[in-house]
C-alpha cells in the first residue's frame, strides 16, 4: 500500500510539471534550392522552395514572396512565386515548386525568397525571414548547350556519306578479285 502511494505521488508530480510548460512558438527554416543541374536558356528551371517548423505550435497565415525573377527576364511556366499557406503544424514541413523560363542568357544572381508567418494564434506580429540563397548561376545559351548535348544526328550522316568512299571501294576490288580467283578455281577442277 505504501508503494502505491509513493508511485501516485510520484505521477502526480511528473504530470503537475510537465503541465506548466508553454509550447514554443512557431519557427520557420526556409531554403531556396535549384534543381536543374545545367540553366539554360529557353529551358525549364525548377526551383523548390521548402519549409520546416521547428517549434512547438503551428506557423499560420504563411507567406512564401520571390521578387528574384523579374518579367523581362523570367517567364513563370508553372506554379507561382507568391503563395499563402494556412497553416504548417509543428514538426512538419511544407514545400512548393515553380518552374520558370530565362528569355536571356549571362550571369544571373539568385537572391534569397521572403517568408512571413504568425508565429502563434495569439501572436499580432508577424515574423519575417528569408531563405538560403543558391547564389550566382550562369545561364548559357541554347546554342552552345546544343553543341555540346545534342546528338548530332546530321553530322553523324554526313560522317558515314563520307567514310562509304574509302569502306566500300576496296571492298568492290577485294570482291572483285575473290570472284575471278574462284572462278579460275573452278575451271582448273573441271579440267
Amino acid at each position: 500500500m505504501d508503494n502505491w502511494l509513493k508511485i501516485c505521488i510520484v505521477v502526480v508530480f511528473a504530470v503537475a510539471t510537465t503541465g506548466n510548460e508553454e509550447a514554443t512558438p512557431a519557427k520557420l527554416l526556409f531554403s531556396k534550392q535549384i534543381l536543374n543541374k545545367y540553366l539554360v536558356e529557353g529551358m525549364d528551371i525548377v526551383i523548390k522552395y521548402s519549409l520546416f517548423n521547428v517549434g512547438g505550435t503551428a506557423a499560420l497565415d504563411v507567406q512564401v514572396a520571390d521578387n528574384t525573377f523579374g518579367p523581362q527576364d523570367f517567364e513563370v511556366v508553372g506554379g507561382q512565386l507568391k503563395v499563402t499557406i494556412d497553416r504548417i503544424p509543428p514538426g512538419s514541413n511544407a514545400t512548393h515548386v515553380v518552374v520558370i523560363r530565362p528569355s536571356k542568357y549571362g550571369y544571373f544572381n539568385f537572391t534569397a525568397a521572403e517568408v512571413s508567418y504568425l508565429p502563434s494564434e495569439y501572436a499580432a506580429e508577424a515574423l519575417v525571414g528569408l531563405s538560403s540563397e543558391p547564389g550566382q548561376g550562369a545561364i548559357v545559351p541554347f546554342k552552345e548547350y546544343d553543341r555540346k548535348f545534342s546528338p548530332h544526328l546530321l553530322d553523324w550522316l554526313s560522317f558515314a556519306v563520307m567514310s562509304m568512299p574509302s569502306l566500300v571501294l576496296p571492298y568492290a576490288l577485294w570482291y572483285s578479285s575473290k570472284t575471278k580467283y574462284e572462278a579460275i578455281m573452278t575451271q582448273k577442277k573441271d579440267k
